[in-house]
């Protein structure tokens, strides 16, 4: 480490945000820490077509375990378990026909908690199936799976379904305060995951989400900017 860095490793930045970038987003206070019980908060955002919200079926991913979901003005949830008692989806639906707004007029909030999966620097996806309900009583299906992280705006108002981004959390690794060590497993080429670190190592590359930080690291001759984490990389980061 170059003594001109040392000075800066004080600094601190902002709070990591969560949100996943769809019309269903799931988000929570603070990063998802692996291993860890976290509280997911789905936000429907819209209905469909104009329609209301009449049920949403939320899919749980392997690895999340100790699922437990909350009831909410929206609806009772129910779990679907296998054969091994792994909850596999939460379904929230409606009391009854009746609770269904006559125009697409409302976001919704549905929530869970559950234990994160061990495994720092991966991205879970829950697919989610949001079925709409309109004034004469038709239904309109969206299924939010698509893991490429693209988005098309109109494909959401067809009566078949349509491949939509899945919402998902980004599993932070544990931390303490000060230096930690990791080996990352997976690639990392969005650094916004370190977002609340003062500094990253790997080698002689470095990166900082401090401005001041990362103007020294690109004017040290000695240190490389860290751009992106292979497979198998060991990295040192301060919290």
């Amino acid at each position: 480490m170059k003594p001109s860095l040392k000075t800066l490793l004080a600094f601190s930045s902002l709070l990591v945000g969560t949100a996943a970038h769809a019309h269903i987003a799931v988000s929570g206070t603070g990063p998802a820490i692996a291993g860890t019980s976290y509280e997911a908060q789905f936000t429907v955002g819209h209905g469909c077509s104009g329609a209301d919200t009449y049920r949403i079926k939320v899919a749980i991913p392997a690895g999340v375990t100790s699922v437990r979901p909350l009831d909410s003005t929206f609806g009772k949830a129910v779990v679907e378990k296998d054969a091994n008692n792994n909850v596999t989806s939460v379904t929230w639906t409606r009391g009854s026909t009746a609770e269904v707004l006559p125009a697409d007029t409302h976001a919704h909030r549905l929530v869970l908690r559950a234990r994160m999966p061990d495994a720092p620097f991966t991205t879970v996806y829950f697919p989610t199936t949001q079925t709409c309900r309109d004034a004469q009583g038709a239904e309109t299906t969206v299924e939010w799976v698509g893991t490429s992280g693209g988005h098309d705006h109109g494909g959401d108002a067809g009566t078949t379904p349509q491949a939509e981004p899945a919402p998902s959390l980004f599993v932070y690794p544990k931390r303490t305060p000060g230096w930690n060590k990791y080996t990352v497993e997976e690639h990392v080429h969005d650094f916004t995951v370190f977002s609340d670190a003062q500094i990253v190592w790997a080698g002689n590359r470095a990166f900082s989400p401090n401005p001041v930080t990362k103007g020294l690291i690109e004017s040290d001759t000695d240190t490389d900017e860290l751009t992106e984490i292979h497979p198998g990389t060991e990295i040192w980061v301060k919290y």
